[in-house]
């Protein structure tokens, strides 16, 4: 797609840090020059353990992973989603968060997410338990920021099931939603699609999924099917199991004649309140 300005990068990440950062590296080469916004999958830098996650957290704004990704953005010139890795808490330098940082195209943080829901489920897969809040805690803010491509509302994975995420996010102003994932094989199956579906139409805002895909380690397994669907609930492109980028052209305009045409912010008779303070957000323009 020549004229796409969006890249959802699907990824085979695991435990090696180094490996994870060149599978990044050689998908946004292959990027057409207009691409200025690309997102990577929730678990992009490393996707391993408690452990390790505990071992390689970071401070924002400091450290190896960061750098790494700095020098990319700066070096390709485009704005970089790291759809999530290990973040030294902002409430408790004790704990750590699993946080998407959006860096613009001189390498610079623009905003910072952390994971508001954890995924503390029993699955009937090779993995069986999941327990995200034995590592992490859990986020308290939104983020919503700007970008080349529109105002971008910040998300992570699980936050896919609670609806009211996103409302408020829309109501701050949000006209796209990235939403990086590792959804299991399982559960991708049965409610991805759908789930990315109804956010987009409920809140008339393109959804931008980028997603792992594969094998990592002995017993995960994860869906992938990355996608970009439009505020009328269309799937505009999905990458079903290929490890390689997703492009796409996303139209802000279009969202103004849907929300026109159905005004459903106006209409709502439970509007949303915010769940914590907005992440403080940076204008850009061209």
């Amino acid at each position: 797609m020549k004229n796409a300005n969006v890249a959802l990068l699907q990824l085979c990440s695991g435990d090696q840090v180094r490996d994870n950062l060149a599978q990044i590296e050689q998908q946004i080469k292959q990027l057409n020059a207009g691409v200025k916004l690309v997102m990577t999958p929730e678990n992009a830098l490393l996707f391993a353990n408690a452990a390790a996650y505990r071992e390689h957290a970071e401070r924002q704004g400091d450290g190896p992973l960061q750098q790494a990704v700095r020098e990319m953005a700066r070096r390709y010139g485009v704005w970089l989603l790291v759809g999530s890795m290990p973040l030294i808490s902002r409430e408790d330098p004790q704990r750590i968060t699993t946080s998407s940082l959006l860096f613009d195209d001189q390498g610079e943080i623009r905003a910072r997410y952390d994971k508001m829901h954890m995924f503390d489920v029993d699955i009937n897969d090779m993995h069986a338990h999941y327990r995200e809040s034995d590592t992490y805690q859990h986020g308290q803010q939104l983020t919503v920021v700007d970008t080349p491509v529109g105002r971008l509302g910040m998300t992570i994975c699980y936050d896919l099931r609670f609806p009211g995420l996103y409302q408020a996010l829309r109501a701050q102003g949000a006209e796209l939603i990235s939403i990086p994932a590792a959804f299991t094989r399982l559960t991708g199956e049965a409610h991805w699609e759908i789930l990315l579906r109804a956010r987009a139409i409920e809140n008339q805002c393109v959804i931008l999924a980028p997603a792992q895909v594969g094998r990592h380690g002995a017993t995960r397994r994860t869906w992938g099917h990355s996608m970009a669907v439009d505020g009328w609930g269309n799937v505009l492109v999905e990458n079903a199991d290929r490890v390689s980028a997703l492009k796409v052209r996303v139209d802000i305009g279009a969202l103004k004649t849907i929300r026109a045409q159905m005004p459903v912010m106006q209409h709502n008779r439970f509007q949303p309140s915010l769940i914590a303070p907005v992440e403080p957000s940076s204008s850009h323009k061209e």
